[in-house]
């Protein structure tokens, strides 16, 4: 994987959320060699689960339907249970055509291995794909030069609080370290837990945003991206920096966190058990539409203002199997999802708490997300995610070792040393 920086300038020019994800390297196909016929509905498998998207993702399937070219059918499953079946998917006989998922290095794993669809004539003649950012058509081309993915939505990560609750509470949000310290100082003399995290049950992967923004924090987002793609090590002294770090606030985290999913970690949030939470704006779409107008967020705070100021603010989209057996249905439905129109069908059935990558499509409007907007783009550089920065191979290893860290924080040194152990094997496969 290679670095690849975005500068504010090029994310103001157009959609720069995408802009500091390296460039996809490996094979992708552009014939068809699957079994499926060729007859019958573009098969989409989502991963979009949450009630509201999900909704809205119907909503996106008959609207397709309707405008008359063909048809899609989806089938949802369980994001986490998406992720680890992905590989069987794209390598059985007879693969689902299109997929929702994310692009970056997390597709090049699989472009590698001949398994998504080139598509090339999908970015050369759709009108309303000449029209996007120079940075989503780095995000989505692989080194030879290939289109893999269709971009459709981004979104931002920061620390999502009720106002009510901090208007009840007499507290507000903090410009730096020292200020979030003695803001969860202020939380718990009042007897509320004052960090939600949700990474039990099957989203561990939720503690991956604390590792990430104490990195890119601390070391910066070059050195992040480098350090997932295996050219630093996990038990070097640079990373044990920021366990550091977050040992100072471990003390302030909801006891139950690692026990229990971010949807159950999302009500205690709004329940006002916890005082605030590091997420991204999907929450919102396990959330009661009448709370949207009481969530606020704040980035993450600052702890060097020497190191330059980086987001996370992943893409969706959609790539495509290399093996279905309906290219040109499936060229017409990743045009058609490239449109302002199906962005746009998109936002307003979900939370609207997303932004489109289409710069003709228009967003929610809401307050929340003209912030959300500003937060990204004020950002000198640009993360997607740990997975979406390195694999989905290697999110597991993140899972185990940070899982191990939040039960027994003094076992870091151990710890950081099965977590390289257990990378390399990844990296070297």
């Amino acid at each position: 994987m290679t670095n690849h920086q975005t500068s504010r300038r090029r994310f103001l020019a157009g959609l720069g959320a995408a802009g500091t994800a390296a460039l996809l390297s490996g094979c992708v196909t552009s014939t068809s060699s699957g079994k499926s016929s060729s007859k019958g509905a573009v098969t989409l498998q989502s991963n979009v689960s949450a009630p509201q998207a999900k909704a809205a993702m119907q909503d996106l399937v008959a609207a397709y339907a309707k405008q008359g070219s063909g048809r899609a059918s989806l089938n949802t499953v369980a994001s986490e249970t998406f992720r680890t079946q992905l590989p069987t998917y794209l390598t059985s006989a007879n693969p689902p055509d299109v997929y929702t998922w994310y692009p970056g290095s997390v597709a090049d794993a699989y472009a590698k291995k001949d398994l998504l669809l080139d598509l090339g004539e999908v970015w050369s003649s759709s009108p309303d794909l000449k029209s996007y950012s120079k940075a989503l058509n780095s995000l989505c081309t692989s080194s030879s030069g290939k289109k893999v993915f269709v971009p459709a939505t981004y979104y931002w990560w920061g620390m999502f609080y009720r106002k009510s609750n901090f208007a009840k509470w007499g507290v507000s949000e903090p410009k730096s370290w020292d200020d979030f310290l003695d803001l969860c100082d202020k939380l718990k003399s009042k007897g509320v837990d004052p960090i939600g995290l949700g990474a039990g049950g099957n989203t561990a992967w939720v503690a991956s945003a604390w590792f990430d923004y104490l990195d890119i924090r601390i070391n910066g987002a070059q050195y992040h991206r480098e350090l997932l793609a295996g050219k630093h090590r996990f038990d070097d002294p640079e990373v044990r920096k920021l366990f550091d770090r977050w040992q100072e606030v471990l003390p302030y985290f909801d006891p139950n966190g690692d026990a229990v999913p971010f949807q159950d970690a999302t009500t205690a949030l709004l329940n006002g058990r916890t005082g605030m939470m590091l997420i991204g704006t999907f929450f919102a779409d396990a959330a009661p539409k009448d709370a949207l107008d009481d969530i606020d967020f704040f980035r993450f705070p600052v702890i060097d203002p020497k190191i330059p100021l980086a987001e996370e603010a992943p893409v969706d989209g959609y790539f495509a199997s290399a093996r279905t057996g309906r290219r040109e249905q499936v060229v017409d439905l990743m045009s058609y999802l490239a449109t302002a129109e199906s962005q746009e069908i998109y936002i307003k059935g979900s939370s609207g708490t997303v932004l489109p990558c289409n710069p003709k499509a228009k967003d929610a409007g809401t307050t929340l997300v003209k912030k959300g907007r500003a937060h990204v783009e004020g950002a000198a550089e640009i993360t997607q995610f740990f997975n979406r920065d390195s694999s989905d191979a290697l999110q597991p290893t993140a899972d185990t070792a940070l899982t191990r860290f939040l039960a027994k924080p003094k076992e870091i040194g151990s710890i950081l040393t099965g977590w390289q152990r257990d990378a390399e094997k990844i990296w070297n496969a």
